[in-house]
């Protein structure tokens, strides 16, 4: 139920979560937390999930990290306090979007398991799913997209993750998505297979 408390308007998560019409397995808005290094292949998995996701009917979307990186969090570097208090207001913003029953695809590096174990902390059990986007570094540097690796080898950017940076690989991931053997479309069948097999997300949209 509502209460009134001051001038706060507090309304429960579960009232709250069905007054926002979604199904009985929709209510509890998710983190899908798309972690992997540059170039793995997130953020393409993100956009494909969340053209999904929307067209069944659900309520989605995306922050990337890059772009948070512009605005949120432009003020921080990449030392690891950085990006420690990087994944921390990524975490916060993304809770928010969840207890507003909303599914948020987080696409960031996220490089330390105790980043990404703090936001699983930070929410309700059961709405945080770790995603790992694996694809052998290899690979990530012959894409390339932006030439961030050809300049981290260069010598050019300091503290880049996978090269004098490092990635820390999720040890228990709901999920592992091996990007280097499937395009973004199948990457997103599998995740949606997932979620409607956990009860994430319903089946009958």
């Amino acid at each position: 139920m509502a209460t009134l408390k001051g001038d706060t308007f507090a309304v429960h998560h579960e009232r709250r979560d069905l007054l926002e019409g979604q199904g009985e397995s929709d209510r509890k808005g998710t983190i899908l937390w798309l972690t992997g290094l540059s170039a793995s292949g997130k953020s393409s998995l993100a956009k494909c999930l969340l053209a999904r996701l929307s067209a069944a009917g659900h309520r989605a979307y995306v922050l990337d990290g890059d772009a948070l990186r512009r605005g949120l969090t432009r003020d921080l570097g990449f030392s690891p306090a950085d990006r420690e208090e990087n994944i921390r207001r990524i975490g916060e913003v993304a809770k928010l979007f969840s207890e507003a029953g909303v599914t948020v695809l987080v696409a960031v590096i996220a490089p330390y398991r105790r980043g990404r174990e703090f936001v699983r902390q930070l929410v309700r059990s059961g709405t945080f799913v770790e995603i790992w986007c694996r694809c052998p570094i290899e690979v990530c540097e012959r894409r390339d997209p932006k030439g961030l690796y050809k300049r981290a080898r260069a010598g050019k950017l300091e503290a880049f993750t996978g090269v004098s940076a490092p990635y820390e690989e999720p040890l228990h991931p709901e999920l592992v998505i091996d990007t280097d053997q499937c395009d973004p479309e199948a990457g997103a069948q599998r995740v949606l297979e997932y979620l409607v097999e956990t009860g994430v997300v319903s089946s009958d949209r």
